[in-house]
């Protein structure tokens, strides 16, 4: 039984590495409903890691046990293998090892890494920002570019720089901070690490800079849906619009680990808020979460069921 559990488990590894990211990063209507695409690039990043690693697993474990929880239990316990264990049963069990170990620690280095940087631009920008009279929750730097951004975290900091003030008027200033607001109400860097570090710890997959690209768009899409319910005026779309265009300029002065209003792909960005995309159909919502959980269930399943 485990050795076609670890083929069906590496069948659908292959499939979350290449094709299923590729079609899901070329589709259109992520843009239509941006949570439910980011609930479907979580699924497929967490399936697929679950069937590469399971399917070594399984693979190295068959000579103790028909199936992984009794194999498992086999090796735990001490007892002898039931059949004779090959070179290649010893290699998959490393290798399991080894990518599991990669993941994991790839995903803690990134996320300490990230917040290190974050504290550290953090704690210089508290030196040279002062509060805004306007805006309680912001902090104004006097930068002469339009640079708008904030520093997620513990404290997190929302940053507008002069040259921002000075450029918009007060309904774009307005949009630009209620952009921000949402990245930081949503906790959207929690959102982007994994892919951050699947990108750093598989360069060579495209799949993974893929999956990245798309997930950090999607944010700011989302950032955009959820600054639009805030804002008033006849035209908020096109107000968000106008300061995203306008704040193009000084994407440059944004430090790294900071999520700006400027992320992601301003031209789609822009085209979607001027001509906005029908909403999701209720049934294919549906449709789609429930095929991210069954992509969830489905390693999970493999690993399991066989044992029963």
């Amino acid at each position: 039984m485990l050795p076609v559990t670890a083929a069906a488990l590496a069948v659908l590894a292959a499939l979350l590495a290449w094709p299923v990211p590729a079609l899901l990063g070329r589709a259109r209507w992520p843009g239509r409903d941006p949570v439910v695409a980011l609930v479907c690039w979580q699924a497929i990043g967490l399936a697929g890691g679950l069937s590469i690693i399971g399917a070594l697993l399984v693979h190295g474990l068959a000579p103790w046990g028909h199936s992984l929880p009794e194999a498992v239990w086999s090796v735990l316990t001490g007892s002898p293998a039931a059949e004779r264990v090959r070179g290649d049963h010893w290699v998959t069990l490393t290798l399991a090892g080894v990518l599991a170990a990669e993941l994991v620690g790839v995903l803690l280095l990134s996320w300490w890494r990230t917040t290190r940087t974050r504290r550290r631009h953090r704690a210089l920008l508290e030196l040279v920002v002062r509060p805004s009279t306007e805006l309680p929750d912001a902090r104004l730097l006097e930068h002469p570019a339009p640079v708008a951004f904030c520093i997620p975290g513990a404290r997190p900091l929302l940053v507008l720089s002069s040259g921002m003030v000075e450029e918009l008027d007060d309904a774009q200033l307005a949009a630009v901070v209620a952009h921000e607001r949402a990245h930081l109400r949503e906790r959207h860097h929690l959102l982007l690490l994994p892919f951050v570090a699947w990108a750093a710890a598989l360069p060579l997959l495209p799949a993974a800079a893929r999956a990245h690209a798309a997930v950090r768009e999607l944010v700011e899409m989302r950032a955009d849906d959820v600054a639009l319910r805030s804002l008033a005026g006849p035209t908020p779309r096109r107000t968000l619009a106008e300061a995203i265009v306008a704040a193009a300029g000084g994407n440059g002065g944004v430090p790294a680990g900071a999520l700006a209003v400027t992320g992601g792909e301003l031209r789609s960005r822009v085209i979607r808020l001027l001509e906005p995309p029908r909403p999701l159909p209720v049934s294919a919502r549906i449709s789609a979460l429930a095929v991210a959980g069954l992509l969830l269930l489905l390693p999970t399943a493999l690993l399991v069921l066989p044992a029963f």
